[in-house]
């Protein structure tokens, strides 16, 4: 999952993308909303986080113009704005939830998550492949009943591979969905991380493993189905 978030605060935006980060999304800071509109008309986002406070544009003339264009990525309002009018604003102008800085980051990432486990949303509260389960809101996987300890980027690896199971994944579509704008990502990235995936769910017992489909991408499926 990814998140996109436009504020034009360097360090408050550092502050929410590692907030995202630790709810399990990619995260990218756009400072404009110039910028922001650019991004969204390149990359698919699951979740919006929008100040208001903009140097080119106001947060609400950008959301009007969002909704106007048909985009119905869910959109938290994060800003020093807390006069009820503007809240009611945001909200009538097509905002799924407003929160006033200064803000807990606990609470942020909590109300992240409450929008992406609405219908239509991307986030199921818990996914199940095989005997390998994860708690999407915890970050905490299990094989069978024992947990299994994961890095950050192989859990985000694991709950792509587990939404898109029995589909081949493409290097390029996991480059997209583990890193965000700027990360410096090597050439085998990607296959260093499904290595580390693979032999921890393997040495755990894991019923499901990710299987090499050569030339095209990789594979979540039963053991037995599909060789490597």
């Amino acid at each position: 999952m990814r998140a996109l978030i436009i504020e034009d605060n360097d360090r408050i935006a550092r502050i929410v993308a590692e907030t995202v980060q630790g709810a399990g999304l990619v995260a990218d800071i756009c400072m404009t909303a110039e910028d922001g509109a650019l991004a969204l008309s390149g990359v698919r986002y699951d979740v919006l986080v929008l100040d208001l406070g903009l140097p080119d544009t106001d947060g609400f003339v950008f959301l009007r113009r969002l909704r106007q264009e048909g985009k119905d990525i869910p959109v938290l309002i994060l800003t020093a704005r807390d006069d009820i009018k503007e809240r009611v604003e945001g909200l009538n102008l097509g905002a799924d939830d407003y929160l006033t800085k200064p803000f807990a980051p606990e609470e942020l990432a909590a109300r992240v998550r409450a929008l992406l486990r609405r219908p239509g949303g991307a986030l199921g509260v818990e996914l199940a492949c095989g005997n390998v389960r994860l708690d999407t809101t915890g970050r905490s996987v299990a094989v069978g009943e024992v947990p299994l300890v994961l890095s950050r980027r192989e859990t985000d690896l694991l709950e792509l591979m587990m939404r898109r199971a029995g589909r081949v994944v493409s290097k390029s579509a996991i480059e997209e969905n583990l890193y965000a704008f700027g990360d410096e990502v090597a050439s085998n990235s990607v296959e260093v991380c499904v290595y580390r995936l693979r032999r921890n769910l393997e040495k755990a017992g894991a019923s499901v493993g990710i299987h090499t489909v050569r030339g095209v991408g990789y594979l979540l499926s039963e053991n037995e189905a599909v060789g490597s």
